[in-house]
């Protein structure tokens, strides 16, 4: 097989577990560059927090974000956009603050804004941290009411109640998908968002079939794109649950794990 194209998660795959790039990754990244080959980002994360990683690999490619409810070619040009409606974010929205008023932290994010209730939230401080992006201070009523609308809302809580709120309100919302990315973070997106539909996108906006793409993830929210793909590769350090579902495995996000990958398939 013809490689053309690698698609890849950021945290838990091209970032370590210090939310940093390895040299190597960058390496890998420009010599795919040079073959004409884009690496693409694949994220639930927004894209001014993406366009930050790709500035330090220096590089310009396509961006799939908000696990693939945005998508944008290396122009920043928009080719699929896709937010919750009205009823259903203000519903969903109702929901959490009416069951776990003091263990979420509700985040709205719309194109490229992020809001909050509290911008000085630890949770939300702490994210700021990771991303390097500002969070804006709002109330979610009022942005519904100006059709200010979310690609995705993110539910910050804790590691023992993520999977029973995550269970709970897939139950209630049928019609949004909603799937954790880590053990404190619940994506929430329209029911038929999902990473491997955003790689779909691209891949017509390319003139390329899913079997000539090699995709990189580590978590949840990863395997329907890594399914998708004629080479899906999970990092060591992915839950198990996750591994076992995967025949191609690589080193961890702290090990090389992507440089070595793609060097054993004579790509870098």
């Amino acid at each position: 097989m013809e490689w053309k194209i690698v698609f890849s998660d950021i945290d838990g795959t091209v970032l370590n577990s210090k939310h940093e790039l390895l040299t190597s990754t960058i390496e890998a990244v420009q010599k795919l560059a040079l073959k004409n080959i884009p690496f693409v980002l694949v994220s639930a994360r927004m894209p001014k927090a993406m366009k930050l990683i790709l500035d330090e690999m220096n590089v310009k490619m396509p961006m799939i974000s908000y696990g693939g409810a945005l998508v944008v070619d290396e122009q920043n040009q928009i080719l699929h956009d896709d937010k919750i409606n009205k009823l259903d974010t203000k519903a969903i929205i109702d929901e959490m603050e009416l069951l776990w008023p003091d263990d979420v932290v509700i985040n709205y994010y719309s194109d490229d804004n992020w809001f909050v209730k509290d911008e000085d939230n630890k949770a939300v401080k702490r994210e700021e941290n990771i991303t390097n992006v500002k969070a804006s201070q709002a109330d979610f009523k009022e942005l519904i009411n100006k059709d200010i609308l979310p690609n995705k809302i993110l539910c910050m809580t804790k590691a023992n109640i993520s999977s029973k709120i995550e269970a709970v309100l897939q139950e209630k919302f049928p019609q949004l998908n909603i799937v954790r990315s880590s053990d404190i973070l619940i994506e929430i997106m329209n029911k038929d968002v999902s990473k491997a539909n955003g790689i779909e996108v691209l891949l017509r906006h390319l003139n390329m079939i899913p079997a000539q793409a090699i995709a990189f993830g580590d978590n949840y929210n990863d395997l329907d794109m890594l399914k998708l793909v004629g080479r899906g590769v999970v990092m060591q350090n992915a839950p198990e649950e996750i591994k076992k579902q995967m025949k191609y495995i690589t080193k961890s996000n702290n090990e090389d794990g992507i440089y070595e990958y793609l060097q054993k398939l004579d790509l870098v």
